[in-house]
């Protein structure tokens, strides 16, 4: 684990002391048996760049946040899942950590077996553990947050996630992190609005990153999405979907809301500045 002087510390902290029930319970070898069963992941990359005319949307189940405490109880996630499917989200993320998002596995399981779109395990994944609990659960993504791991651990689970049929998201929130992202060539690429440090979101800050991340990868334009205008932003700086939940889990009417982030205009990368067209 890296140390990064932010909330992000502390959260990891709680991850990893509650992962240890976990690996009690289940070992490494029961859970590779419980993958080996499992039908294949789905195509996460293949779902979100289907329709290159509209934006992709990897909508979120989510009951609070380190920033913003409880946001929606939530008490069946697969209802609110497959009204997000229903209504065409690309993928569902799912929420797996406890103590500050109250997720759990147990949500991932039933969202899994309600919807057929691509699921993404969203936790703070430092252990190879983790990712192999993510496959046996049914996930076909999962999140690595560049912040949290040095260039080993990101390349080696990475590789890991690869190994099992699986796809990553691989989130960066500063420049230095998206260099290491693309020297990693990863296919899916998010940049989190989310300063670490204080919490807040900043759409201009992570346009300017989107703007950097060349054509080939899918870049993922991930918070400060509180409405169409904000998706059209993320857009118009070459994002080839958004990740939203705190917009979706509010919004008195979730169906509509994902159908009208679906419907924006996908605008494509464009070149930087002075760079050949």
């Amino acid at each position: 684990m890296t140390r990064t002087g932010t909330v992000l510390d502390e959260i990891i902290a709680g991850v990893l002391e509650d992962l240890e029930p976990r690996r009690a319970r289940r070992s490494q070898h029961d859970l590779e048996q419980l993958v080996a069963a499992a039908a294949p992941a789905r195509d996460a990359h293949g779902a979100l760049s289907a329709d290159e005319s509209s934006m992709g949307l990897i909508a979120e189940v989510k009951r609070s946040s380190p920033s913003k405490g409880s946001l929606a109880p939530i008490p069946a996630p697969a209802d609110l899942a497959a009204i997000y499917a229903d209504h065409g989200a690309s993928a569902i993320s799912v929420l797996t950590e406890r103590r500050r998002f109250g997720g759990s596995l147990d949500d991932l399981d039933a969202v899994r077996a309600r919807v057929d779109v691509p699921v993404l395990r969203k936790d703070f994944v430092v252990d190879p553990y983790q990712v192999l609990e993510a496959r046996a659960h049914g996930a076909d993504l999962v999140l690595l947050i560049v912040a949290a791991l040095d260039d080993t651990q990101l390349a080696e689970l990475y590789a890991q996630t690869a190994e099992l049929g699986m796809q990553a998201l691989v989130e960066t929130h500063t420049a230095e992190e998206l260099e290491r992202a693309l020297a990693l060539e990863a296919d899916l690429i998010g940049v989190n609005a989310r300063n670490l440090k204080t919490l807040d979101v900043d759409l201009t800050r992570a346009a300017d990153l989107l703007r950097e991340i060349p054509s080939g990868p899918l870049a993922i334009g991930e918070s400060a999405v509180a409405s169409v205008t904000d998706v059209e932003a993320y857009s118009a700086v070459g994002a080839d979907a958004v990740l939203v939940g705190e917009a979706l889990v509010t919004a008195g009417d979730p169906a509509r809301t994902v159908a009208d982030y679906r419907a924006v205009p996908r605008q494509g990368r464009h070149a930087p500045e002075g760079a050949e067209q």
